[in-house]
């Protein structure tokens, strides 16, 4: 079996996907062959756990009131793969795990991809998800303001 066909078969069983093994594009086209929705999750920023959970909500478009605590993300996450046709794959772009900050809530926020994983198979759907681990963010420099979470300096 090719890796793509293996690729492929992992979407369709759902869980985590190894990212350290895949690129975002394989698993990308993987998906899309598979009829799965993919969203990128940009975490790069994120240094709280709630930074983490508004990036998730922005990456599927989750349009309706949004809790901001990990009941809220289960239920954000299962409507979003009951609205899509046969599933969702979220590919989770530089979460920054080895932070001191989010170590602990990286582990919560990947259990609650693993319970949608479930519900989704439960539902007839399918719920898949990649981790790009980073590391810890870089530590400020001293007279350099940090990059805002939108991401653009103001000068």
């Amino acid at each position: 079996m090719s890796q793509a066909q293996s690729l492929q078969k992992k979407l369709q069983k759902g869980g985590l996907i190894d990212a350290s093994v895949v690129s975002k594009d394989e698993a990308f086209n993987a998906a899309r062959a598979a009829g799965i929705s993919a969203f990128v999750v940009d975490c790069d920023r994120a240094r709280s756990r709630s930074a983490v959970l508004r990036a998730v909500v922005k990456a599927v478009d989750f349009p309706e009131y949004f809790g901001g605590n990990l009941d809220a993300l289960y239920d954000c996450l299962c409507d979003t793969v009951l609205d899509h046709k046969n599933g969702l794959f979220l590919w989770f772009h530089k979460l920054h795990s080895g932070d001191p900050a989010l170590a602990e809530d990286s582990d919560a926020i990947l259990g609650v991809c693993a319970d949608v994983v479930e519900f989704a198979s439960n539902n007839d759907r399918r719920f898949a998800f990649a981790v790009e681990h980073a590391g810890k963010h870089p530590d400020p420099e001293p007279g350099v303001e940090p990059t805002p979470y939108s991401g653009g300096r103001e000068d």
